[in-house]
């Protein structure tokens, strides 16, 4: 069997061999026209508004979306930006929204004192909103109990 394979990678390498990388056999991707050997200029960093309502959900057990700027937000094992004010003891003096009880409970349904571990790195889930264009067609549809119809 090992010799087989070894036989059919060699087969396979000698037709590869006069083909260049950039041959994309007519596909696009979201790289653009770059070739894959080749590193493509970055593109320009998407407007985050500062501050706007919050966002409408589209889907049930949708994560909400931070309706603001986060940048320079540190989120990590000794510090999380995002309680200083969503917090159960900062919420209403900020006016965010404070996070659900969902985040206090662990992997077997034990409640605890303080935001589950699983739970802290809250831009996992929840994430800004931008100015950017879509990358692809999209025509997705709200979910009928979220759409207020």
């Amino acid at each position: 069997m090992k010799k087989l394979a070894t036989l059919l990678f060699a087969v396979l390498a000698s037709c590869l061999a006069g083909t260049a990388i950039s041959d994309t056999g007519g596909l696009n991707s979201l790289r653009g026209s770059t070739d894959l050997d080749k590193v493509r200029q970055a593109d320009d960093m998407k407007r985050i508004p500062r501050d706007r309502e919050t966002f409408e959900r589209d889907y049930l057990h949708q994560p909400p979306l931070i309706p603001h700027q986060v940048r320079g937000y540190v989120v990590d094992l000794n510090s999380n930006k995002c309680l200083s004010c969503h917090s159960w003891t900062n919420y209403k003096k900020s006016g965010a929204t404070k996070i659900s009880m969902t985040h206090f409970a662990t992997r077997d349904g034990q409640t605890l004192a303080d935001v589950s571990p699983r739970r802290y790195f809250c831009m996992q889930c929840h994430v800004p909103q931008s100015d950017a264009k879509p990358l692809v067609d999209n025509s997705f549809k709200t979910v009928d109990a979220l759409d207020g119809k």
